[in-house]
């Protein structure tokens, strides 16, 4: 069980928290906006723990009968809404387990609080039915909406919420929650926060994981010989990184981190700052070979790549066109 002095960072958006329920005024519809991993639902699981606790705190006693539920994810009037389909929340969704729900008064708590996670995935009927009650909720409804970006979200939707946009966690801090609290060894703890970028769910992910040292040692082959692989060790190449596909985010990371380290080589020949310095030799014949214009065309391919694997784009030939734009820069 966690409460808001275990969260990494974030104090600003805690604090902010903390004041509406001191001074008791909580909104009724929040937009907590983030990437995955960078604690969404860890801070709203902490914020509706914290206004059904019985003690009345501006942290979760952790001991009374509603924190108990809510660290179970059982606690009656703190509701997380579900989908069946992986990438969308239809209208439905809505009506029946919010709209419909909602004019049920809490079971023995102050609120009713709902928690819409991948909320930008609601369709535009569902959007519509949850402004109706967005716009006219009880006195104990509260909405928590969780988003990896407001762009898919009505402007009606987000006029009426309290947008809390999460920002990268400081290297120093993730770094010592890695190194101080899940026994991560330094050279780790370094390599992990180079590609986490501020986000301590995936430093954790990336400190921890038993893939992610394979999937590093594969993309870093591919990098190092894709210039002298002939069509059929490419079509290779590709089925390696299939093979890869629950990881691929993590993946195409690695590359961009690479070409960065061959950008910032290019520009300066300092091999300090390189996040793979031991790669120097290759990193170096890669500076030399790729002008400045094509290591950037690279670069705004990977960033095309991410965006047609979450829009759902075939995934062989998303992977296949950025191969072939890093053979050819």
């Amino acid at each position: 069980m966690a409460g808001f002095q275990d969260v990494v960072g974030h104090e600003q958006i805690i604090d902010h928290l903390q004041r509406a329920i001191e001074l008791n005024k909580v909104s009724h519809a929040y937009l907590f906006c983030a990437e995955e991993g960078a604690g969404k639902k860890l801070l709203a699981g902490i914020f509706a723990q914290t206004l059904q606790c019985e003690k009345g705190g501006v942290n979760p006693c952790m001991e009374c009968h509603s924190c108990i539920q809510a660290a179970g994810k059982n606690q009656p009037d703190i509701i997380w809404v579900t989908h069946e389909k992986p990438n969308s929340i239809g209208v439905e969704d809505i009506r029946t387990q919010v709209n419909g729900d909602i004019q049920v008064k809490p079971y023995g708590s102050p609120y009713k609080i709902y928690i819409i996670d991948e909320a930008e995935k609601m369709t535009v009927q569902a959007q519509n039915a949850l402004l109706k009650t967005i716009e006219d909720p009880p006195a104990y409804g509260i909405l928590i909406l969780l988003a990896e970006s407001a762009d898919r979200l009505l402007p009606t939707i987000l006029s009426r919420c309290v947008t809390l946009n999460l920002k990268p966690v400081a290297d120093e801090k993730i770094r010592k929650y890695l190194m101080e609290q899940l026994q991560v060894p330094d050279y780790k703890a370094d390599l992990s926060l180079a590609f986490a970028q501020g986000n301590v769910g995936r430093a954790v992910k990336l400190a921890t994981s038993e893939n992610f040292n394979e999937i590093k040692d594969a993309a870093l082959h591919l990098l190092q010989h894709i210039h002298e692989m002939e069509l059929y060790e490419i079509i290779s190449a590709l089925k390696q990184i299939t093979d890869y596909r629950m990881d691929i985010n993590d993946y195409l990371d690695i590359l961009m981190v690479w070409y960065r380290d061959v950008l910032l080589f290019k520009a300066t020949k300092d091999m300090n700052p390189l996040i793979f310095k031991e790669h120097i030799n290759y990193i170096r014949q890669q500076a030399d070979k790729s002008s400045y214009e094509g290591i950037e065309t690279i670069l705004e391919q990977l960033d095309k790549t991410k965006a047609r694997l979450k829009a759902n784009v075939n995934f062989e030939l998303a992977m296949e066109l950025l191969l072939l734009t890093i053979k050819e820069n």
